[in-house]
């Protein structure tokens, strides 16, 4: 006969968190990042979001497309010309190519080492496009159809 821990299935193998730390990992969660429809939601909005969105790839990446007003720092050049192009009191959001690239995240990081307040956008370039929203290349703008596995299909957003 099996013991009760080893009966559990694999999602309460481990019991979850307390409430209380399980509240302070996920506003910390929220603190760090910003997702793709967030960022679109407060650029479309018109006027000054209160942030800066920033590509931290390579200049091939950049070419082959990027957020619109985004500025180009990859991440290597960060810690050298970042007080050149950024204002510290002006928020910074990262992106990189998507999820499986964490970029971003070493950029936040560089950024955060200089003094900078930054959150990562969740997703990166690959859910910006997924999710239908325009970007820029060297050719101008372009917009491609949601993906119904990313952004609700017919509606203007998923309600979350």
């Amino acid at each position: 006969m099996k013991s009760s821990a080893v009966s559990l299935n694999p999602v309460l193998r481990v019991a979850p968190a307390a409430p209380a730390v399980a509240a302070a990992h996920f506003a910390a969660s929220l603190a760090l990042h910003a997702d793709v429809s967030d960022v679109a939601a407060a650029l479309d909005a018109g006027g000054d979001p209160g942030f800066v969105v920033l590509d931290s790839r390579s200049t091939e990446s950049w070419d082959q497309g990027h957020i619109p007003g985004a500025v180009h720092l990859p991440t290597a050049l960060v810690a050298g010309q970042a007080g050149q192009l950024l204002d510290r009191a002006v928020p910074v959001v990262t992106y990189c190519w998507g999820p499986g690239c964490n970029g971003a995240t070493r950029a936040a990081l560089a950024l955060a080492r200089l003094g900078y307040q930054v959150k990562e956008m969740l997703g990166g370039f690959e859910y910006w496009v997924r999710e239908g929203f325009e970007f820029e290349t060297w050719e101008g703008r372009e917009r491609r159809p949601a993906d119904p596995l990313t952004a609700p299909a017919g509606a203007a957003d998923c309600g979350c």
